[in-house]
């Protein structure tokens, strides 16, 4: 089981899980396969939700990161055709266009929580591992 640590620690290798990241912006990928990378994840990178569906809900997925502004098939909608396919598996919506109902409507989609872009770093570590660990502790 992981415990949730500070960003300074990383996780063991032998329980390195997989984060599946799914944003348009090729900028935010990368810093978000950096910021992963470096906090001891194995992350896999999607320019797009049809690339994911694609890659067959790409199986091996710990938790999955997915902006909710895409241009094919935004966040919500990936969750949820996401969760038909794979049920337990974490997804964490990330998103520089909050609005109100935005929780409420990801939620119903199976979203375990909703990260405002500009405060990624910390903020989404914490709730990636809390994510895994929950889904692990079941």
């Amino acid at each position: 089981m992981i415990e949730v640590s500070s960003h300074h620690e990383r996780l063991p290798s032998s329980t390195k899980p997989t984060v599946f990241v799914v944003d348009d912006d090729a900028a935010v990928l990368g810093s978000l396969r950096f910021l992963l990378e470096t906090d001891g994840f194995a992350v896999r990178t999607f320019r797009s939700g049809t690339a994911l569906l694609n890659a067959g809900g790409a199986p091996g997925a710990d938790c999955y990161v997915i902006d909710y502004k895409m241009p094919d098939i935004n966040g919500i909608e990936l969750a949820g055709r996401l969760r038909k396919s794979d049920g337990d598996t974490p997804v964490i919506l990330i998103t520089g266009y909050p609005d109100e109902n935005i929780s409420t409507r990801a939620a119903a989609a199976g979203v375990k929580d909703v990260v405002l872009k500009p405060l990624l770093d910390e903020n989404l570590l914490k709730r990636i591992r809390r994510a895994i660990q929950d889904r692990r502790g079941k």
